[in-house]
């Protein structure tokens, strides 16, 4: 199968495109910036690599998509938590939810067969309480990245209807592995310095993928003939607490998990003084998924461990610090 990759230089292509060659398929990757890379530099063994400039309503993709079977848009403008944007949610839109439009429409133009869009569990919602989330689940984000993931799903869905596109959806919830950045790095940082955390407290659960399945995930939504028109939700299995998550990373570290046991209300207190209420709701939050539907529908199951994920990322964190 021949597929074009957006976001080619990004955390999750740099485990997706390897898996697609060993599997016997040629990638096109797309980049933003012409010169930025050369062929065979965003993953060893890619060759075929495009420039279409920034992601938005005018991009041009017709070059990009000829003779090629399937997409998969991995390119987004993601979630910030110091969002410097006058208008947030008209620049989410602009690349999120117009540049996937206009991608799905040359995309049908160009005779693609299937496109898979890596959407977000924030599509539905920022929480899960009292029961997980799951397909059935009424959307209703609230965020400007959220807002404009569902709006491009609709858009999708829209497009597919009239054009015949096979239009695939995958909701992740937080992603880690290899190359992660945002808050999960800055986790493994502070249990790597030692840095007590006062996070002992908390009875949350949250959903979480290694990148290794949601790169399996995506594999199998490109390939399985029963995926056309599935909007999936994908996770690891059993979820974490947020002390739990802790913990596995210290294990993976090697260090001690250095949790202090304070009451969830003096941390929202504190966090409500700091101003600091969203990146609270990002650590201390419950965010569950059901991922039945993939299951049922794909027969998939994530192939790696928590363990082995957390592994293999402890590992490139402690190269990266030399």
């Amino acid at each position: 199968m021949r597929i074009l990759v957006t976001g080619a230089t990004g955390f999750v292509a740099q485990t997706l495109i390897p898996l697609l060659l060993d599997r016997g398929h040629s990638v096109r990757a797309v980049v933003r910036t012409p010169g930025a890379v050369v062929p065979g530099a965003v993953v060893p063994g890619v060759e075929d690599v495009v420039a279409v400039g920034e992601i938005g309503p005018a991009t041009a993709w017709g070059g990009a998509l000829e003779g090629m079977d399937a997409v998969v848009h991995l390119a987004a403008r993601v979630h910030v938590m110091r969002d410097r944007a006058t208008d947030p949610l008209a620049a989410f839109r602009k690349v999120n939810t117009a540049g996937t439009r206009v991608l799905a429409e040359a995309a049908a133009v160009a005779g693609v067969k299937r496109l898979v869009y890596l959407s977000s569990v924030k599509a539905l919602a920022d929480e899960s309480r009292p029961e997980p989330l799951s397909e059935e689940t009424t959307p209703d984000p609230h965020s400007p990245y959220g807002i404009s993931k569902l709006e491009a799903e609709r858009a999708l869905a829209e497009i597919s209807t009239r054009t015949g596109l096979e239009v695939v959806v995958i909701r992740p919830p937080l992603v880690y592995g290899p190359g992660v950045g945002g808050n999960f790095r800055r986790l493994l940082q502070a249990v790597n310095l030692g840095i007590p955390l006062p996070l002992g407290g908390l009875e949350n659960r949250r959903s979480l993928i290694f990148v290794g399945n949601l790169a399996d995930a995506i594999l199998e939504c490109l390939t399985n003939t029963q995926a056309a028109g599935g909007r999936f939700l994908v996770h690891d299995g059993r979820p974490m607490s947020t002390p739990e998550l802790v913990r596995a990373i210290a294990d993976a570290l090697g260090k001690p998990a250095r949790l202090l046991p304070v009451p969830p209300s003096w941390l929202e207190r504190g966090a409500r003084l700091a101003r600091k209420d969203a990146v609270l709701d990002r650590i201390a939050g419950t965010l569950v998924v059901d991922d039945g539907a993939i299951r049922r529908a794909l027969n998939w199951r994530p192939p790696y461990y928590p363990a082995y994920g957390l592994r293999l990322t402890a590992e490139w964190f402690k190269a990266l610090r030399g």
